[in-house]
């Protein structure tokens, strides 16, 4: 309880409104935790910019939602400075192993071995959030990393209570964290849930986040923490050498750009691919008045161009360190033009007739994400995670680093679905020191009058949530209705349309069915978007948070 009311006062006290300074600015934060978005305003305050903030937030969500990011894990942040137009990807996505080869996850006959890839040492990649976060803080920052750390070390020290979806996702993945003795020792009470409210502490985390704090780089990469990750992955079978650790480097991307009605979009450059797949199937809406269609019409045609643009996703893309990927003619309003010849408005085309055999091998969806503006317009979007709930299930000892598995997200036999359904083909098979193929879709929006910042967790969905708030900003509306919009999703393969029950009326399910359509009601509400806007006239901003998730928005001064 004291933890709790300890907690309520610091919230109070950043989101008082009160200014802090006589000059004092204003910032819109929405993060999937509420100590996550009060450790962004309490950088802030310190004197950090939105950069600084997006640190603190980064590191805080590491440590209050282990289920879907932390320092074994990775991302994408995308940055604008407003003062010069500046506008950059910090690729923190994971890398594979030197070690690592195409046929780590199979048999001696050629098969994909279940699992392997998603549970234990080896199903881990070399962890980006660490050295992003050093990199955003030297490059970008106005503190100090330690400044903006230590709300994170505090949360990991004094801990944090546990909510009720905390412990609805540990339940998930609870059998196999107590597969790992010290996973287990830190999230589960006896090999059991943890009661509800009790309180997570974590200070081998905390020790760890101190030395990245001290010592930069330096303090995950090398020294005690390298040689505590190294030596527990290799003793569970994993294939991490020191090398990896010092060999990993974050690259800055040029974000991929389009424009749909007049709406400037900036969003993830490969290895994700999620811009590329959002700016390809809007490209393909375009030909069409999505605004006065009526409600099935425009359902079915953003169903069919998500369809063709996953396609897509599945042959050419990678990591672009690798691969040549054609961004310039996936991106190309007339390549859009010919994948809407073969649309029609009254039928679905199977996914088979636009591929060869396919066989059925998944992306993760637990991921955060975070959304921060200020009113002048410098922004952050930032979408990070460990792949499925709580990673690989594995802790290195002595370090309390929760390890990604974000070795599914290669393609471990081409023309199988990953553990979220997706088709890969050799484009994204493993190879030593690549980056894995992502869906994280941190997204810029700006028209005449507004900018938007969102972004969601959420898998190979995450792609088509960010399609449907786009198309309500387009709409006129504001972040409050972007995050609530019913989601449903195409992605090629499995032919399905996924939806919420919300999404779909009685008339619409059944006129969906007769165009073709296989229907597919999600087992429950997804995703947990967070977004922010600035009115570019007034300067005022706003934020929400998914009510699907527990997230908390705030606009406040500093």
């Amino acid at each position: 309880m004291l933890n709790k009311l300890c907690a309520l006062l610091l919230i109070i006290s950043v989101f008082s409104g009160a200014p802090l300074y006589a000059d004092s600015h204003k910032a819109a934060i929405a993060s999937a935790h509420p100590l996550a978005t009060a450790a962004g305003f309490e950088v802030l305050a310190k004197g950090g910019n939105v950069y600084d903030a997006a640190v603190a937030v980064s590191a805080a969500l590491a440590v209050l939602e282990p289920f879907g990011s932390g320092l074994g894990g990775g991302g994408y942040w995308l940055l604008h400075r407003q003062k010069d137009g500046f506008e950059t990807m910090i690729d923190g996505r994971e890398k594979a192993p030197l070690a690592a080869h195409k046929d780590m996850f199979l048999n001696k006959n050629g098969q994909v071995i279940p699992k392997l890839s998603i549970d234990g040492a080896l199903a881990a990649a070399i962890p980006g959030l660490p050295a992003a976060l050093v990199h955003i803080a030297e490059q970008y920052g106005q503190l100090t990393l330690a400044e903006s750390l230590s709300p994170a070390i505090r949360y990991a020290k004094t801990g944090f209570s546990l909510s009720e979806r905390y412990l609805k996702i540990l339940k998930v993945r609870a059998e196999v964290l107590n597969v790992y003795p010290d996973s287990a020792a830190i999230f589960l009470t006896g090999g059991k849930l943890p009661e509800l409210y009790s309180i997570l502490r974590q200070p081998d985390l905390a020790q760890t986040l101190e030395r990245l704090a001290e010592s930069g780089r330096d303090g995950f990469y090398s020294g005690a923490t390298a040689d505590n990750l190294v030596n527990a992955v290799q003793k569970a079978g994993g294939i991490w050498t020191k090398a990896d650790l010092e060999a990993y480097q974050v690259l800055e991307r040029e974000p991929v750009k389009g424009v749909y009605q007049g709406i400037k979009i900036t969003s993830a450059a490969p290895s994700s691919s999620g811009g590329i797949v959002l700016i390809e199937a809007l490209n393909i809406l375009s030909g069409y008045d999505l605004q006065h269609s009526d409600e099935l019409t425009r359902k079915h045609l953003i169903a069919e161009a998500l369809r063709r643009a996953f396609h897509d996703r599945s042959l050419y893309l990678g990591d672009a360190d690798f691969i040549d990927i054609p961004v310039k003619r996936l991106l190309n309003e007339e390549y859009a033009a010919g994948l809407r010849s073969s649309l029609r408005v009254d039928k679905a085309m199977p996914s088979e007739l636009m591929s060869g055999e396919i066989k059925s091998q998944s992306e993760g969806t637990n991921t955060t994400h975070f959304s921060i503006i200020d009113e002048e317009g410098n922004r952050v979007a930032a979408t990070l995670s460990v792949n499925f709930p709580f990673g690989s299930a594995f802790v290195a000892k002595g370090t309390g680093v929760l390890l990604n598995d974000e070795m599914d997200d290669f393609v471990s036999l081409p023309g199988a679905m990953n553990g979220y359904g997706l088709i890969g083909g050799y484009a994204n098979a493993i190879a030593p020191g690549k980056r894995m193929l992502s869906s994280m879709t941190p997204t810029f929006l700006e028209d005449e009058n507004h900018v938007g910042v969102l972004g969601t967790p959420g898998g190979s969905r995450i792609i088509s949530m960010v399609l449907l708030a786009l198309l309500d900003f387009a709409n006129g509306h504001g972040p409050e209705s972007w995050v609530q919009v019913p989601r449903f999703h195409h992605q090629f393969m499995p032919d399905v349309i996924e939806y919420e029950q919300s999404a779909f009326s009685a008339a619409e399910l059944t006129g969906l069915s007769s165009m073709g359509h296989q229907l597919k009601p999600a087992r429950y509400a997804y995703g947990d978007m967070q977004a922010v806007q600035l009115i570019k006239a007034t300067k005022v901003l706003a934020a929400a948070s998914d009510k699907r998730g527990e997230g908390k928005s705030f606009v406040g001064q500093y």
